[in-house]
């Protein structure tokens, strides 16, 4: 089987979800081999083991760490020149999409981002315009490098055998003209990552301004569920902006979506229409986002979306 290269998103050897998506679509297209570049690899290899990594790069030497974004990239352009993969596959988070582009220059290959899905002939289908086009696109030319959207594809373990291999990569002088001088951990509440909640209850315009959310907020901690919020509520500053949902925002596809005073307009959609079970909650019977809607309650929210909270409550206690 044809090697395909995934580059490992993690923080400090804690495997992002979106990795374990990618491992997932990437066994159905060869044999998977993640490429971990940085700290940790001692603490990821048992869970890329698990979801169908049969070798692990690890590039792990002090310098990589010290540079943002360019390291991963040298390390893939070694990794490629050496195995000659038939598709090198990433995240497609900010990060992950700078470092294909960068990957595809040193290359000279084609790159795809924002992939939803990819054929054994690696054709990806890209949605856009806010879903209402679907797009099939396939790499002309050098080593295929595509970008795979969070929450397009699956996460289900497949376990191999996780073989580890060491990597040395010297940098480039290029590569180490930015340098990382201070980190700052930010500190998270009890909710879980908005990108890989189960539960997401999300607030909109309906929510009337940034005190409105307190009811979202209650209504997503009695389901140990994650907190969004549509472009028009973040725009208006009444709700931070890494919570938006949406196409230019955070694309989510938990088990349950709750929408709450959100009109439905299509950039919002594009970001939560793959949910398993939507949920909305709006006043307006004509609202777009009742199109999606699994269930749907016309209503005020302040007073719906209370007893709901209510309720939940009732039933867990």
């Amino acid at each position: 089987m044809a090697e395909i290269l995934v580059l490992v998103d993690h923080v400090d050897g804690a495997v992002k979800k979106v990795t374990l998506e990618v491992l997932t679509l990437a066994r159905s297209l060869g044999e998977p081999s993640a490429v971990f570049v940085g700290a940790g690899a001692d603490a990821a290899a048992a869970t890329l083991t698990e979801y169908g990594a049969a070798n692990i790069y690890v590039a792990d030497a002090d310098d990589l760490g010290k540079h943002p974004v360019a390291p991963k990239a040298e390390v893939l352009a070694q990794l490629v020149g050496e195995k000659s993969p038939a598709a090198v596959l990433i995240p497609s988070t900010a990060e992950g999409k700078e470092v294909a582009g960068r990957l595809a220059v040193k290359l000279n290959s084609g790159v795809i981002t924002d992939a939803v899905g990819l054929t054994a002939d690696l054709t990806a289908t890209q949605s856009i315009f806010g879903g209402a086009v679907i797009v099939q696109a396939k790499v002309g030319a050098g080593t295929p490098i595509i970008t795979v959207r969070p929450n397009s594809s699956p996460a289900e373990a497949g376990p191999a055998a996780g073989t580890r291999v060491e990597v040395t990569v010297a940098l480039s002088d290029s590569a180490t003209k930015a340098t990382t001088t201070n980190k700052v951990e930010e500190t998270k509440g009890a909710r879980p990552e908005l990108a890989e909640a189960a539960v997401v209850v999300s607030g909109g315009r309906g929510v009337g301004g940034a005190e409105g959310f307190g009811i979202i907020e209650a209504l997503a901690d009695s389901l140990d569920g994650a907190v969004g919020a549509s472009r028009a509520a973040t725009d208006a500053g009444w709700y931070p902006h890494q919570y938006q949902v949406g196409q230019t925002g955070k694309t989510v596809s938990p088990q349950l979506y709750i929408a709450n005073g959100i009109s439905g307009a299509i950039q919002h959609r594009a970001g939560m229409q793959t949910s398993k079970t939507i949920v909305v909650v709006n006043k307006d019977p004509e609202a777009p986002i009742f199109e999606l809607a699994d269930y749907g309650v016309v209503g005020d929210l302040f007073t719906v979306v209370p007893q709901l909270t209510e309720e939940i409550g009732k039933r867990k206690g």
